[in-house]
C-alpha cells in the first residue's frame, strides 16, 4: 500500500476571511512523504454572492490586472468546484493529510469552502507546519504570473 500523501495548497482570495470575501483560485498538489509529486488540482472559483473585495486585496489586484483576469477565466460556482476538489482528494491513495502553514490563508479558506459546499472535511488529518508549504513548492503549480516572480510573495500571503 502506498504511503499516505501530503496535500499542500495555494489560494488566491479577494480578502482576509471567507464569507465576506471569496476564494478566487485553488491549487493543490499531493506529494508522497519523501516529496514526490503524485497529482495536482486547480480551479478558479466564482465570487460568493454578496461578498466584497477587501481594500487591501483590491490594491494588490490592481497592480496585477492580468492575474486578476486570469482568476476570473473559466471560474466555476463554488459548490461544483469544491465537490470536484473533494472527489480529487478521495481519489488520492491512502489517507491524505492537509499541510497548512498557519501564516497563510490557505487552510481557513479551504476548510470553510469545503464545509460550506460539501458539508465535510475530506482529509484524514491536518499538519500545521510553517514553511513546509514552501518546501513542497505548491505555488509552483499556480498559473498566475505573479506566483512565478520573486517579488510576488506578499500577494500569495495577503490576497
Amino acid at each position: 500500500m502506498p504511503p499516505d500523501p501530503f496535500v499542500t495548497t495555494h489560494v488566491h482570495t479577494d480578502g482576509p476571511i471567507p464569507g465576506p470575501h471569496s476564494l478566487l483560485t485553488l491549487t493543490s498538489a499531493a506529494f508522497t512523504g519523501d516529496g514526490v509529486l503524485i497529482s495536482t488540482f486547480t480551479t478558479n472559483v466564482r465570487e460568493l454572492p454578496g461578498a466584497t473585495l477587501h481594500p487591501i486585496a483590491l490594491s494588490h489586484w490592481r497592480a496585477r490586472a492580468d492575474d486578476w483576469l486570469h482568476t476570473r477565466r473559466a471560474s466555476r460556482p463554488p459548490a461544483p468546484a469544491m465537490t470536484d476538489y473533494s472527489r480529487w482528494i478521495a481519489q488520492l491513495p491512502g489517507s491524505p493529510t492537509f499541510v497548512a502553514d498557519p501564516t497563510r490563508p490557505d487552510y481557513l479558506f479551504v476548510y470553510w469552502y469545503l464545509q460550506r459546499f460539501t458539508g465535510r472535511w475530506p482529509f484524514a488529518g491536518t499538519l500545521l507546519e510553517p514553511g513546509l508549504h514552501d518546501r513542497l513548492e505548491c505555488s509552483a503549480f499556480c498559473s498566475l504570473a505573479s506566483c512565478r516572480e520573486p517579488h510576488a510573495a506578499p500577494l500569495a500571503r495577503t490576497s
